[in-house]
């Protein structure tokens, strides 16, 4: 009996959340039309929301963030950045990040287009936050190898699996480990053909999804058991700044840093990046503004996503200390 009132709940709760979204009526006008209470209609209008049958974002105006979109393409060369409002909560912001590269990728992927997908938080947050897209044959493909650590959230195979869900594509897994102890056994799995031939699909990518991560002992390569928290803070004090996707260490100025974490991963490499037409970095947090900034540094960014106080930071950032290489 139970089941029947829920199914006979959730039809309603269906049906009410088109007229009021969809067609814009009022509940009052739903409530007489349906013979239900305005209590009922406002309760299941709310359920809606939690259960995920209504998806309701804020987009902001493109004039609230041209000026500072503007002023990041000009200073870093870049041929894009997606800018969303700040919010103090930080799964919000990253929400918000990654509702506006996934707005961009339904704008730009076509049929047989191929992305590469790195792991993180981020670049996870972009599956969650797709929403009624069209389908699209086209292939996600992991950009560097797993980690059990990781999670099904943060880990490339899941987040490209979700991507392939939410955008009707495939989905390619890298069956090596993000990490291994050095770098004569990471180019020792390069030659494996299995690795070799999806690594050689995600540099052909058209479009590659990476994060941009900060070099603290709060980081999630620490969190995972990538590097000890010694390992990151002589790191700090060689230089190194951030890391990209997880793959190249780099110092403010965008070089290559000189650290022994260099090197172990097993993934897309910048000069790698370099030959994808449109690399999409990806950080929504503000304790990653300096990282970011050595990324944009590299020269291999096409689009920058992240948020309005990273903007602001990275470009006095900028000013303060003037890239060496220009």
């Amino acid at each position: 009996m139970d089941e029947k009132i829920e199914s006979a709940d959730i039809s309603l709760m269906t049906e009410i959340a088109t007229l009021y979204y969809v067609e814009g009526e009022t509940q009052e006008v739903i409530s007489k039309r349906l013979n239900v209470s305005r209590v009922k209609v406002g309760r299941l209008l709310k359920r809606a929301h939690a259960e995920g049958v209504v998806d309701v974002r804020v987009r902001q105006h493109p004039s609230a963030s041209a000026e500072l979109e503007k002023e990041l393409l000009r200073r870093f060369n870049i041929k894009r950045a997606l800018i969303a409002l700040d919010h103090a909560d930080e799964d919000t912001q990253r929400a918000g990040v990654a509702s506006l590269v996934a707005d961009h990728l339904s704008r730009t992927l076509r049929d047989g287009s191929i992305v590469a997908v790195g792991m993180g938080r981020n670049v996870g947050a972009v599956a969650e936050n797709t929403f009624d897209q069209g389908e699209r044959k086209c292939s996600f493909v992991c950009a560097i190898g797993g980690s059990l650590r990781a999670g099904e959230y943060m880990n490339p195979d899941h987040i490209c699996r979700r991507l392939a869900m939410k955008f009707g594509g495939d989905s390619e897994t890298l069956y090596a480990p993000a990490l291994v102890q050095n770098p004569e056994l990471r180019d020792a799995m390069y030659e494996n053909p299995t690795v070799r031939q999806t690594m050689d699909r995600a540099r052909r990518a058209d479009i590659a999804l990476i994060g941009v991560g900060d070099v603290s002992e709060n980081s999630n390569m620490v969190r995972m058991g990538w590097f000890s928290p010694e390992e990151i803070a002589e790191a700090r004090l060689s230089g190194t700044v951030g890391d990209m996707m997880g793959y190249d260490f780099i110092d403010l100025y965008g070089n290559p840093s000189v650290t022994p974490m260099q090197g172990r991963v097993i993934g897309l490499s910048i000069s790698d990046l370099a030959r994808i037409p449109d690399v999409i970095a990806i950080a929504s947090e503000n304790t990653k503004a300096v990282g970011i900034l050595g990324a944009l540094r590299t020269g291999v960014i096409d689009t920058l996503a992240t948020s309005v106080t990273n903007a602001h930071t990275i470009l006095r950032l900028d000013e303060a200390t003037p890239d060496s290489k220009g």
